[in-house]
């Protein structure tokens, strides 16, 4: 209380009234339900289904899973090292058919910090270093004069930041830089509109270098860029109360919750949107589970900077296993979408019938299997996501923008969404 008094009376001092983001507690059953949605994930412990994401989530909740915790952490261990250090420990069968991305690395990373671990040893010292080899080649995608752009995206470059800070691995200050240099040119972490959660994660990565005073000499900078990146994530608060959208909304709350700033405005903003995710919750359509991993520490009051001392002895109520199916696979009723497809020559279009509370994934293999429509996807930390439609590629800048007609955007990915009967649902390419 006396530093957080002490910090109201410095703001004062400077003639600005500070306002902290709270996010008042939710209905222990609405939270609960929301933890169990992660519980059939950590029964998936292929590779491929592994998610370090839904590990930190709970570590950070109020929750825990008892010994699939345990054994999901060990999981991970053992495919993480196999598939990133070359280890030939495990049968072939098991092996590494898709390599992590660095952004798994670096939630890998988070997961090890929310268990009270330190990467240290030979093998820890590897993973670090192929996270500082990964960010020394994304800056140099980037380009000296800022002109180009990474590889992967500038989400998991300044994932990868926060994940070596929370281990207290110094970045390089030329690598920062780039970070910072985005926030400053918001046109960097466009992607056709703000990317919110972009936003949030760069603001998390300076938040944490802030704190350890790693990069002195940007200091200033650092701090300058915290408050645009909360600026920018206040300004794109919709009418409903998200921020960008729903599902972006968790990691900016994040960012807004790790310390108060001088804005009128703020706590108001923080309790709309918390309105706004009350009622998602209540309707049951956050079914995404890297965003429940993110949301679920924000109901705790926590965010990814407690990471950087986490308490792994705080008491957390277990998950009870619930026999609720949430697919609605044993509904017998039968909808129709109809599925267009206008960027490519000759255009498709195609009435789909498929069980009610089908998702789009299922409509799209649905059309696959019907003959004269074919697709691809490729992995991501927030699910599938379309790489090909009819034999057309994504190209560089380029991503298939979901839309249900006549010209709305979809907010949730393939495997999220659920459409209704008599939509029609347009897959159409779109550069940024």
């Amino acid at each position: 209380m006396g530093h957080l008094g002490a910090f109201f009376m410095l703001l004062g001092a400077l003639g600005a009234l500070a306002e902290i983001c709270v996010i008042p507690e939710m209905d222990n059953q609405l939270v609960e339900k929301l933890g169990q949605h992660l519980l059939p994930w950590m029964d998936q412990l292929s590779l491929e289904h592994l998610n370090p994401s839904l590990y930190v989530g709970l570590r950070l909740s109020s929750m825990q899973a008892g010994t699939k915790e345990d054994l999901y952490l060990h999981s991970l261990k053992l495919d993480y090292q196999q598939c990133l250090l070359g280890s030939t420990s495990r049968n072939d069968n098991n092996g590494c058919q898709t390599k992590p991305s660095m952004g798994q690395l670096a939630l890998y990373l988070l997961a090890l910090r929310a268990n009270c671990e330190f990467v240290g040893s030979r093998k820890g010292d590897r993973l670090v270093s192929q996270l500082k080899w990964f960010l020394e080649d994304e800056k140099r995608a980037i380009g000296h004069n800022h002109k180009g752009h990474p590889h992967t995206s500038y989400y998991q470059y300044g994932l990868s930041i926060l994940a070596l800070c929370v281990h207290q691995k110094r970045v390089h200050d030329s690598v920062v830089g780039k970070l910072l240099y985005a926030v400053e040119h918001d046109h960097h972490l466009h992607q056709g509109h703000l990317s919110v959660d972009t936003v949030a994660m760069a603001g998390l990565a300076l938040t944490c270098l802030e704190r350890f005073n790693f990069n002195h000499d940007l200091r200033q900078r650092i701090t300058l860029a915290i408050q645009t990146s909360k600026e920018k994530i206040l300004k794109a608060q919709t009418p409903e109360g998200y921020f960008g959208n729903v599902y972006s909304t968790p990691l900016a709350l994040q960012l807004l919750m790790t310390s108060p700033m001088p804005r009128m405005g703020l706590g108001i903003a923080c309790l709309k949107a918390r309105t706004a995710l009350l009622a998602i919750l209540k309707d049951g359509a956050f079914q995404n589970a890297l965003m429940i991993s993110q949301l679920l520490p924000v109901l705790n009051h926590k965010t990814y900077m407690d990471l950087i001392f986490p308490d792994c002895q705080a008491p957390r109520v277990m998950l009870a296993s619930t026999l609720e199916n949430p697919s609605p696979a044993h509904v017998s009723e039968m909808i129709s979408v109809t599925l267009k497809v206008s960027s490519v020559l000759p255009p498709y279009q195609q009435a789909i019938s498929v069980l009610a509370g089908s998702s789009l994934k299922d409509v799209l293999e649905k059309a696959h299997e019907l003959g004269g429509f074919t697709y691809g996807t490729q992995a991501s930390l927030s699910g599938p996501y379309l790489t090909t439609v009819m034999g057309k590629a994504v190209g560089d800048r380029e991503f298939w923008q979901l839309l249900r007609a006549p010209d709305t955007p979809l907010q949730q990915g393939i495997a999220d969404y659920r459409p209704q009967d008599g939509e029609t649902i347009e897959l159409r390419l779109v550069s940024w």
